[in-house]
């Protein structure tokens, strides 16, 4: 088992062959418009329109928080929706990351990932807009989908 490959980069362009699957946080009231999702919404409109068509019909489906939607983007490139964060401001309730939902959603990833075949690239998720720390964030990476022998890529944006 290797562990978490860091590397200098834009996550939402994964430089590696095979299967990919970006993997971002999202907030668990339909908002995108801040953060990481700018850079992937200017690269792909498909994951952007897909999160807020799931927001919209939230009734219906299983939008809250630790859900995750796969969104393919290109041929051999998807983009896992995952929703770890409550609202988007920082409150009386801390800020707005949720651990727990992290988890729930990366566990229902690694499935998904399985499944493909895919490696999973992503920022340092949860510790932008959500406040979170990589430190709290980056052990729920190790156990879900490291440990099953998913490639992880992290991505630090110039």
């Amino acid at each position: 088992m290797t562990g978490i490959r860091y590397v200098r980069g834009d996550a939402t362009v994964p430089s590696v062959k095979g299967v990919k699957v970006i993997a971002h946080v999202c907030n668990d009231i339909g908002g995108w418009g801040k953060g990481f999702v700018l850079a992937l919404s200017r690269r792909r409109p498909e994951p952007e329109a897909a999160y807020r068509a799931w927001h919209r019909d939230r009734a219906a489906n299983d939008f809250g928080l630790g859900a995750v939607q796969l969104v393919q983007a290109e041929r051999y490139v998807w983009v896992a929706n995952m929703i770890g964060q409550r609202g988007v401001r920082t409150g009386s309730k801390g800020v707005p990351v949720r651990y727990e939902a992290i988890d729930t959603a990366l566990d229902r990833l690694a499935g998904h990932v399985l499944e493909l075949g895919a490696s999973v690239h992503m920022p340092r998720i949860g510790c932008g807009l959500a406040g979170g720390r990589w430190s709290r964030v980056e052990p729920l990476v190790q156990e879900r989908l490291v440990r099953r022998g998913i490639p992880v890529t992290v991505y630090d944006h110039d």
